[in-house]
């Protein structure tokens, strides 16, 4: 679905511990009596590293660490990342219903913002709710390690049905009763700054995921749950071992097809991808299969044939695909809607992932890892009490379980088969009213915080030369990620891939070059690379010698901080406060002071070329990159012929016009040799003028294209650019919203078309 980035927080409820723990213990020993099918079983849980405890003080987080350190026990805690989907980076410039009828409904007038919040506990009055608790929030707040994410990497070939009956990873409740957590911290607990140790947590404990932020978000909810892939269409063709022909069974046949279709990617060059799939194919093959290597197979049986495959589909008529089209919306109609509160709302991503495998993002220790198939009895439903239960699409099958939490915005969830540690969701639409009442307390959280940046400045650059190294490091955290929009950063665990933030930042990614400027090196989200030399402030200079000092290059940077100590002081110096509301706050002050500074009397285009070029230093800022499109090049040369073209027509039109001005008729054509037209030279003046203006606008475009290959505006203008900056620039300069705004970011920010033109960040 990427997007810095779908929210919504989750819960799987138990009856009870010791129900848990008998259902677990028969399913064991279940499990133990036959072989599972690693298409079918149950992935085991991950471990996970330390949490970010967003919502404690920063004493009751020292006491807590204190506290946990003296008992040595395992912290139970979430850990979170503070990004959208991000998916670049570039250096840092130096400063700038079973209900069939669902999907007739005529309801489809959307609620007004103030209306969603009127559901709200009066607590948000005072203080601006977090994002986090909207549909889209990727935070769930858990007792164990269960985050909510995105769909990603996404193929279409599904997976056989004939499958053995998978292992639940959901006990049903024997109640509806909510379980919360409760956080108890010691009071009698010293603070202290010690940064706490990272301790992995056993993949074995029940798990007690709580209902979201407590607030009631909606009244009725009615949906018809997810559509699921169709079950695999084995196709016969065999592979080849050592030159002879191997048959497969559909399941063997299957996965084999999922790595033949990317002999052509990246992927086949690397051997991490190739010896993960080796590794879980081999377990579908079988000890005794005559196949017993992945490097004496030849996939190019099965890749030819799904070339002919494709290259059907793409001879398809045009009356063909819109029947295929047609056909495939008459299935999924019923599933794009759900009735919240009597409002007809579009479902966002209502499908369930296909199988696939997995691919990951930048170097993932993952890849190549087959994604099994989604199946109903892996999947939660949330509805409404008094609503019809959606009906399983897939005969047979049920359900993992029926919720109806009105304290939480996601419609389905189930656990993802390669991160089981985490969980994907169902939400509604981005441009549904829940989203949009978030988007706008994200964006007005941000600006408020324009209201405390001045002290946050004042208080971190006294912490510089704090004598206290724990206040210390703080200070200089804090100065990056504002000064440099720097994430948080988390601690990773060996099954992710190995990415740097703030708080964990390597001696050996900062060096010091001497006249105040720090050399920054290192892997940013997603495994893109970070580079950038900046200069700082003086005392901040000394700071990171003096951090840098009798330690190893692999050693932490700030070894007395981590992310939980970082927020827990941010959202001392303002409520809410985190990494991302400093990137969302610089970003937007960025573009809406940009905009007010360089745009100039022009035309349309000269003024849109404005705004790329804010949206650019935004982009930089955030370190949203991207890798060269593989049409660039080709772009580029057809501009360029173009220009050529126009540049001959321009130079004969100069020419009919010297001519017309002595009344001699034009030259013949050079093109094609024939007569031209007599003009006069009024026309041919106007003809002149229209061509210059075509060149000037070819060679303007080009100029953008070279100057953004490498930057992607896109994920800046969905996730951290107030869309209010957008429109109002547009309507006080005249400058149609369509040529800033793609249809689908038009429908999201719906709720800020209505801003008065004079509005400023």
């Amino acid at each position: 679905m990427a997007v810095e980035a779908s929210d919504g927080p989750a819960s799987f409820k138990r009856s009870s511990a010791s129900k848990s723990n008998q259902l677990h213990s028969e399913m064991r020993n279940s499990a133990s009596d036959r072989k599972e099918s690693l298409l079918e079983k149950k992935i085991p849980k991950c471990d996970d590293s330390e949490d970010e405890e967003d919502n404690m003080s920063l004493s009751a987080i020292r006491m807590k660490v204190t506290h946990d350190n003296d008992k040595k026990a395992t912290p139970n805690a979430l850990k979170k990342s503070y990004d959208d989907s991000d998916d670049d980076d570039i250096p840092l410039s130096a400063r700038l219903p079973h209900n069939t009828n669902l999907g007739e409904s005529t309801l489809s007038v959307k609620r007004p913002l103030d209306e969603i919040g009127s559901l709200h506990s009066s607590s948000k009055k005072s203080k601006l709710s977090n994002p986090g608790s909207s549909i889209n929030a990727k935070q769930i707040s858990v007792k164990s390690d269960a985050k909510v994410e995105e769909e990603e990497d996404d193929d279409d070939i599904p997976i056989s049905g004939k499958m053995n009956k998978v292992v639940k990873l959901v006990d049903k409740p024997s109640s509806s009763k909510k379980l919360k957590n409760v956080t108890k911290v010691n009071k009698g607990a010293a603070p202290s700054f010690k940064k706490k140790e990272k301790v992995k947590k056993s993949g074995n404990e029940s798990e007690q995921l709580s209902s979201g932020d407590g607030q009631k978000k909606w009244t009725t909810l009615v949906h018809n749950g997810i559509i699921f892939p169709p079950p695999y269409k084995p196709h016969g063709v065999k592979i080849l071992y050592k030159g002879k022909p191997v048959t497969l069974t559909p399941e063997q046949e299957e996965v084999a097809t999922l790595f033949a279709v990317m002999r052509d990617t990246e992927y086949m060059q690397k051997e991490i991808f190739k010896d993960n799939f080796w590794n879980d194919w081999r377990e579908l093959l079988g000890e005794n299969h005559v196949i017993q290597n992945l490097k004496d197979c030849d996939f190019t049986p099965i890749y030819d044939w799904c070339q002919i495959e494709k290259d059907k589909k793409k001879q398809m008529s045009l009356e063909e695909k819109k029947a295929l089209r047609e056909e495939k919306i008459k299935q999924e109609e019923k599933y794009m809607w759900a009735i919240v509160d009597g409002v007809k709302e579009k479902v966002g991503n209502f499908r369930a992932e296909p199988p696939g495998l997995f691919r990951g993002r930048g170097v993932h220790p993952k890849m190549g890892k087959l994604k099994r198939r989604i199946r109903p009895n892996d999947v939660v439903i949330n509805i409404g009490k008094d609503a019809p239960i959606p009906e399983c699409p897939i005969p047979g099958e049920s359900w993992a379980e029926i919720t109806h939490d009105d304290t939480v915005t996601w419609l389905a969830k189930w656990r993802d088969p390669i991160k089981p540690n985490k969980l994907k969701n169902v939400s509604l639409a981005a441009s549904s009213s829940w989203k949009g009442q978030s988007d706008k307390e994200k964006y007005q959280k941000a600006r408020m915080l324009k209201s405390y940046i001045g002290n946050i400045r004042a208080a971190y650059t006294k912490g510089f030369t704090s004598k206290d190294i724990t206040k210390q490091q703080i200070a200089v955290a804090t100065y990056f990620i504002d000064k440099l929009a720097l994430r948080a950063g988390n601690e990773k665990d060996d099954e992710e891939a190995d990415t740097v933030g703030c708080c964990t930042l390597k001696v050996e990614n900062v060096t010091a070059e001497g006249h105040n400027k720090l050399k920054f090196d290192f892997l940013g989200k997603d495994s893109i690379k970070y580079e950038n030399t900046v200069e700082v402030e003086l005392p901040v200079y000394k700071a990171i010698l003096k951090f840098q000092k009798d330690k190893q290059p692999g050693d932490d940077l700030f070894d007395k901080l981590d992310t939980s100590i970082l927020n827990a002081h941010l959202k001392e110096l303002m409520p809410n406060l985190t990494a991302k509301v400093f990137r969302t706050f610089n970003a937007s002050f960025t573009l809406d002071d940009m905009l007010n500074k360089e745009t100039k009397d022009g035309d349309v285009a000269e003024k849109t070329a404005v705004y790329q070029h804010a949206n650019k230093q935004v982009a930089i800022i955030c370190n949203h990159q991207r890798s060269v499109s593989k049409n660039h090049s080709a772009q580029i040369s057809k501009l360029n012929e173009k220009i050529d073209e126009l540049q001959a027509v321009l130079k004969e039109l100069k020419i009919d016009l010297d001519r017309a001005r002595k009344e001699k008729p034009p030259l013949k054509r050079s093109s094609d040799g024939k007569n031209k037209r007599n003009l006069n030279p009024e026309a041919i003046e106007k003809k002149i003028a229209q061509t210059s203006a075509k060149i000037e606008k070819m060679q303007r475009d080009i100029h953008t294209k070279e100057d953004l290959k490498t930057v992607a505006l896109g994920t800046s203008k969905i996730n951290y650019l107030d869309p209010r900056i957008t429109v109002a620039w547009c309507k006080r300069h005249e400058v149609p919203i369509e040529k800033i705004y793609t249809k689908t970011l038009l429908e999201k920010f719906a709720w800020a078309m209505d801003v008065d033109p004079d509005f400023r960040f």
